[in-house]
C-alpha cells in the first residue's frame, strides 16, 4: 500500500543504490573486473524502480488529500481538480526535485537498457557517473527538501496551489523541460567516462550524439511550452520577456545545440574532440546552474521558487563538486587527447566550427545579461535590470550570421570544399531571401526585423534546396526523385526539417515585432478599433469554477462588418489563496492572433467600466509551430538506424559459398 513512509523509505533506498551504483562499477572498470562492471545495469534499474515507488507515493498522497504531509498541505486543497492534484506534485520545490531525481534515474536505466553495444568498461563508467550525480540530488531531497515531511496536527484542508500554475500547460511543461535538462546528464557522463579512459574517437561521437539529440528535442519542446504558457496565461501579450528563468533554460539549449553539431565532427572526422567534451560538461553544468539560480532565490521571476538559503547552499555545494570536479578532470586529462583530423576552413567542418562559435557567443551574451544584475546587487548593492533592448541589440547581430551560414553548412563537402559550386546551387534560395527583404521593407518597420525576416526565408529555402539537390528534383523523372527521397537517411531529412523549423520560428519573431496593442477602459457596449478590427464589449458575467469564481467578458470581433469571432476573456478569483489570475482569449487563423485580456472593474455596479487589453499579433503561432518542427526534425533523425546507441558491430565473416558446375 502506497504511503508517505513507503515513499520516504524508497527514496532513501534509491539514494543508497545510487551511491553503490556510483562506486562499485568505477572500481570494476579500473580493475577490469567483469563481475563488478556487470552490476551497473541492475543497480541503475533498481534505483529507477525505487524512485518510481517514491514518486507514486507522493502522487497518492496528493490524490487522497493527505494533508498530514506538509508538501501536500502547502500546495493542494480538497477543492482542487484531480488533474492539478496530480500535476501539482511537481509544481512545487520538493516535488520538482523528486521529479528531477526520477528522470535522472530513468536516464541511468535507459543507458543500462539501450547501451548493450557499448564497451563494458565505458558503459560501467557512464552508469557510475550518473549514479554519483543522482546521489547528490537524492541527498538534497532527503536533507533539505523532503517531500514526505509530516506536520501535526494535520489541517482539514490545504492552502491550495498557486493559481498561475493551475493550467494544463503547466501540467506537462515541467516534466518535458526537466527531461531536456536532465537528459544532458548522459552526454556529460560519457564525457567524464571518456576523460577517465583518456580516449575519445568516432565511436564515442556516435554514442553521444543520440543522447544529446534526444535531450535537445525535449528541451526545445519544454522551452516552447513555457513560452506559450506565459503568452496565454500571464496576459502580457508577448512571447519571450528575457525573464531570468527563461534565460536559464535558453543557455543550455544554445550549448546543447552546439554539442550536437560538434559531435557530428567527432563522429565523421575525429576532430574537435576536446571541444566536444568541454561542451558536454558545460551543457549539463548550465542545466545544474539554472536549477541553483531558480531554487536559491537569486533570480527573481514570476515562476521561480521561494528563497531558501539552506537549499541554495546545498545546491551550490553540489554545483561545486559536479562542475568543479569535472572541469578539474578536464584540465588534467584533456591534454592527453589527440587532436584528430585536419580540415580546411571552407568545409563542412569549418561551417560547424563557425556554428559553434556563434552559438557559444550567443550563450555568453545571454549569460552575461542574466547574471549581471545579481552580481551588481551582490558586489555594489545596486539594483539594476537588463531587459529586452539589451538582449535584442546584442543577440540579433550574432544570430543573423548564424542563420546565413545555416544555409551553406549542410551542402558543403567534408574536409575541403569550394564555395562557388555551393552558391550556384543556392541561387534560388538567395532570390527568395532577396525578394523577402524587398517585401519586408514595405511590410515591416525596423532594420533588424527586415533582416531577420529575410534570413528566416533564406534558411527555409536553403533547407528545401538541400533536399531538392539530394533528390535531383526537376532534373530526373519525379518517380526517380521520390525513390531517391525514400533512400535518403532520416538524419539528413531531420536536419533539413529542424533547420526549416528555425526559419519558421524566426519569421514569427520578426512579424511579432510589428504587433499592435491598446489598453482601454470602456463600459459595456463600447466598440474599439485595432488593426482594422472592431472589438465590442457585449457583456460581463459572473461564473463559478471548481475552486474559483470568474468574471467572464463577451467580446465580439468584426472585420468590415463581418463577425470574425466571439471571445471570452476572464478574470479568476481564488478565495483560498486570495489571488486573481487572467484567462486570456485567443482567436487564431495561424496567420495572426486576436488576443483579448479582461482587466479590473471600475465604477459603481450600475454603470461599471472594464479595462481591456487588446492585441493583434501577426504570425504569432509560427513561433511555437517552428519549435515543434525543430523537435520533430530531431526526433526524425533519431529514428535513423545510423543513430542507434553504440557503435555498429562488425558483421561476422561467413565462408564464401561455392557452386558446383
Amino acid at each position: 500500500m502506497l504511503s508517505p513512509e513507503l515513499g520516504h523509505y524508497a527514496l532513501a533506498l534509491a539514494c543508497v543504490l545510487a551511491a553503490v551504483q556510483g562506486i562499485i562499477p568505477l572500481i570494476g572498470a579500473s580493475r577490469r573486473d567483469a563481475r563488478l562492471m556487470a552490476l551497473a545495469p541492475g543497480l541503475a534499474i533498481g534505483q529507477m524502480i525505487a524512485l518510481g515507488v517514491s514518486f507514486l507515493s507522493l502522487i497518492y498522497a496528493a490524490v487522497t488529500d493527505d494533508f498530514s504531509v506538509q508538501n501536500i498541505a502547502e500546495n493542494s486543497a480538497v477543492s482542487k481538480p484531480l488533474l492539478y492534484k496530480i500535476t501539482g506534485v511537481w509544481g512545487n520545490h520538493e516535488g520538482s526535485i523528486l521529479l528531477w531525481a526520477l528522470i535522472l534515474g530513468l536516464c541511468g536505466a535507459a543507458v543500462a537498457a539501450f547501451g548493450r553495444n557499448l564497451p563494458s568498461a565505458l558503459r560501467a563508467r557512464v552508469i557510475a557517473v550518473l549514479g554519483l550525480v543522482a546521489t547528490g540530488f537524492e541527498l538534497f531531497c532527503l536533507t533539505t527538501s523532503d517531500p514526505f515531511a509530516r506536520i501535526w496536527p494535520a489541517p482539514m484542508d490545504g492552502q491550495g496551489m498557486n493559481p498561475l500554475l493551475q493550467d494544463p500547460g503547466l501540467a506537462f511543461h515541467p516534466p518535458i523541460l526537466y527531461t531536456g535538462y536532465v537528459g544532458f546528464a548522459v552526454p556529460f557522463a560519457f564525457a567524464i567516462a571518456a576523460l577517465i579512459e583518456g580516449r575519445v574517437d568516432a565511436a564515442w561521437g556516435r554514442w553521444v550524439r543520440p543522447w544529446a539529440v534526444a535531450a535537445w528535442c525535449f528541451l526545445t519542446c519544454g522551452i516552447a511550452m513555457g513560452s506559450w504558457w506565459s503568452y496565454y496565461v500571464l496576459g502580457w501579450g508577448g512571447y519571450w520577456f528575457w525573464d531570468p528563468v527563461e534565460n536559464a533554460s535558453l543557455i543550455p539549449w544554445l550549448t546543447g545545440t552546439a554539442l550536437i553539431h560538434s559531435a557530428i565532427v567527432v563522429e565523421k572526422r575525429e576532430a574537435l574532440k576536446i571541444w566536444t567534451v568541454l561542451l558536454a560538461i558545460a551543457t549539463f553544468s548550465f542545466s545544474l546552474s539554472g536549477t541553483f539560480l531558480v531554487r536559491s532565490g537569486i533570480l527573481n521571476s514570476v515562476h521561480a521558487f521561494a528563497n531558501d538559503p539552506a537549499r541554495g547552499v546545498f545546491i551550490l555545494g553540489l554545483l561545486g563538486v559536479v562542475i568543479g570536479g569535472s572541469l578539474a578532470l578536464f584540465a588534467y586529462r584533456a591534454p592527453t587527447l589527440t587532436a584528430g583530423g585536419l580540415f580546411a576552413p571552407i568545409s563542412r567542418e569549418g561551417a560547424l566550427v563557425l556554428n559553434n562559435i556563434l552559438l557559444c557567443s550567443l550563450c555568453a551574451v545571454v549569460l552575461t545579461g542574466t547574471m549581471y544584475p545579481p552580481f551588481m546587487s551582490l558586489l555594489f548593492d545596486r539594483t539594476i535590470s537588463v531587459g529586452k533592448p539589451f538582449f535584442d541589440a546584442t543577440t540579433i547581430p550574432l544570430a543573423l550570421p548564424l542563420f546565413i551560414f545555416m544555409g551553406f553548412g549542410p551542402m558543403l563537402p567534408w574536409k575541403r570544399a569550394q564555395l562557388w559550386p555551393v552558391l550556384q546551387k543556392l541561387w534560388l534560395a538567395a532570390i527568395v531571401a532577396a525578394l523577402a527583404c524587398a517585401v519586408a521593407v514595405f511590410e515591416l518597420s525596423g532594420v533588424l526585423a527586415i533582416l531577420c525576416a529575410a534570413a528566416a526565408l533564406w534558411v527555409i529555402a536553403a533547407s528545401v534546396t538541400d533536399l531538392a539537390e539530394r533528390t535531383k528534383l526537376f532534373r530526373v523523372p519525379v518517380a526517380t526523385s521520390l525513390q531517391r527521397a525514400r533512400m535518403l537517411p532520416r538524419a539528413i531529412i531531420g536536419t533539413a526539417i529542424a533547420h526549416a523549423g528555425v526559419g519558421i520560428t524566426v519569421l514569427g519573431l520578426a512579424a511579432m515585432s510589428q504587433a499592435q496593442h491598446k489598453i482601454v477602459e470602456v463600459p459595456i457596449g463600447t466598440t474599439e478599433q485595432l488593426a482594422g478590427y472592431d472589438w465590442t464589449l457585449k457583456a460581463v458575467e459572473q461564473e463559478p469554477g471548481p475552486n474559483y469564481t470568474a468574471m467572464v467578458a463577451t467580446l465580439e470581433v468584426r472585420h468590415n462588418g463581418r463577425l470574425v469571432t466571439v471571445m471570452h476573456p476572464s478574470k479568476r478569483s481564488f478565495n483560498s489563496q486570495n489571488q486573481t489570475t487572467t484567462d486570456v482569449a485567443i482567436h487564431t487563423n495561424m496567420l495572426a492572433d486576436l488576443y483579448g485580456v479582461l482587466g479590473d472593474k471600475h465604477g459603481p455596479d450600475s454603470s461599471p467600466t472594464y479595462v481591456l487589453r487588446l492585441h493583434y499579433n501577426p504570425l504569432a503561432p509560427w513561433m511555437w509551430l517552428g519549435a515543434l518542427i525543430m523537435a520533430f526534425g530531431g526526433a526524425l533523425s533519431l529514428s535513423d538506424r545510423r543513430m542507434r546507441v553504440g557503435a555498429p558491430q562488425r558483421a561476422k565473416s561467413t565462408p564464401a559459398s561455392t557452386s558446383v558446375a
